[in-house]
């Protein structure tokens, strides 16, 4: 049991981590968590543009999602684009006032990956990526297969 309690903790520590060196970009350039989370998200995922997107891939509630939204808007480093095809679907694009924030987000990314995988080899960090893969596999097919909290998978 000991081993599932230091997986679940490092994995909260690794998560903490990272939101407590997201949060200096935060204080500078005065957003919650959650706006900047979502700023390098669009960043790093063009294609996943969607308040829809957002929610499902980063886990988010639509109200979470919605609500810091409208604030990038309203601080105007995001706007609004409706689909060219489907007018009930709106794209959310970076703004270039978003740009010394976004470099900003890159910094703490690059950095938060750099710390995680300090004395890493090259092949160490390839065999990682391997795992990382299957485990998110697992995961999803997991999931999809309908197995919910307090479910015996057995």
């Amino acid at each position: 049991m000991r081993k599932y309690t230091d997986f679940w903790m490092g994995l909260r520590g690794m998560l903490k981590l990272y939101e407590k060196m997201l949060k200096n970009v935060c204080t500078a350039h005065d957003l919650a968590v959650t706006e900047a989370d979502i700023l390098g998200f669009l960043k790093n995922n063009p294609d996943k543009d969607t308040a829809a997107d957002i929610a499902e891939l980063k886990m988010l509630s639509k109200g979470a999602v919605s609500k810091s939204v409208d604030s990038l808007i309203g601080k105007g480093l995001l706007q609004r684009c409706p689909d060219k095809q489907d007018r009930r679907k709106i794209h959310l694009k970076i703004t270039p006032e978003a740009d010394p924030v976004i470099s900003d987000i890159i910094k703490v990314q690059e950095e938060f990956r750099n710390a995680m995988f300090d004395g890493f080899t090259e092949e160490e960090y390839r065999t990682y990526e391997d795992y990382r893969i299957r485990l998110f596999e697992n995961a999803k097919k997991t999931e999809e297969a309908g197995i919910d909290a307090g479910e015996s998978i057995v």
